[in-house]
């Protein structure tokens, strides 16, 4: 398979290693030269120089070949412009990288639903960790066309669980209420702004995309 990475930062070049030792193709799109010309002799992958969220350059890049564009430059804006530039361009799935939590409500507006924020990740694998619990990985559980897939609640679905009215081959599993954690129970309504996560169906996904796309508008307006 093939990924391209946005941004040769510390975290994208382990990452490509991993991917090259694995024999898939990477590409590196990086605007300072001198930082390619030091890559080039130790991974044997493609580069493009340039800036990463410019529309030309990831065409370039071919999404139609690309299973991953990851955005992992160390500007937590240019990574969410190339990742919503990269939507446009049709990259299959797209991974975004954000170092302040500040801008998670808005990637979830936007649809950015692969998005990682090192810091918590790493801080909450050290706190699990300190107390022996046993760490699970999520994808490793999230199998065959099970997706996760989580959205803003608007003001139009302050409505009980049970009426929202799902595809089928779905199920609300959570929802954060200003940041906290809170388990749905069969009497559960949703407010206004609930970050809501959901496992549903790979089919379902243009549908629930489409069905809370208007979000998206909305913030790029803004």
């Amino acid at each position: 398979m093939r990924a391209v990475f946005v941004g040769a930062s510390s975290l994208a070049v382990m990452t490509a290693r991993f991917l090259l030792r694995r024999r898939h193709e990477v590409v590196i799109i990086e605007r300072n030269k001198e930082r390619i010309e030091s890559l080039a002799g130790e991974l044997d992958c493609g580069f493009l120089l340039g800036d990463g969220s410019k529309p030309a350059l990831l065409r370039e890049a071919d999404p139609e070949r690309t299973a991953v564009l990851f955005c992992l430059t160390g500007n937590d804006q240019a990574n969410i412009l190339a990742s919503l530039v990269g939507r446009s361009l049709g990259f299959a799935r797209i991974v975004t990288k954000i170092d302040d939590p500040e801008f998670e409500h808005i990637c979830i507006e936007l649809g950015l639903e692969d998005m990682i924020i090192p810091s918590r990740t790493i801080g909450r694998y050290l706190a699990d960790l300190f107390q022996g619990m046993n760490l699970l990985d999520l994808s490793g559980v999230i199998k065959d066309e099970a997706r996760i897939f989580t959205f803003v609640a608007r003001h139009d679905d302050e409505l009980p669980v049970d009426e929202l009215k799902l595809p089928a081959r779905s199920r609300l599993i959570c929802l954060y209420r200003g940041g906290k954690f809170v388990p749905l129970q069969d009497d559960s309504r949703l407010q206004e702004d609930d970050e809501v996560v959901l496992i549903t169906h790979a089919d379902n996904l243009p549908e629930l995309h489409e069905r809370w796309g208007v979000q998206m508008e909305t913030v790029r307006k803004h």
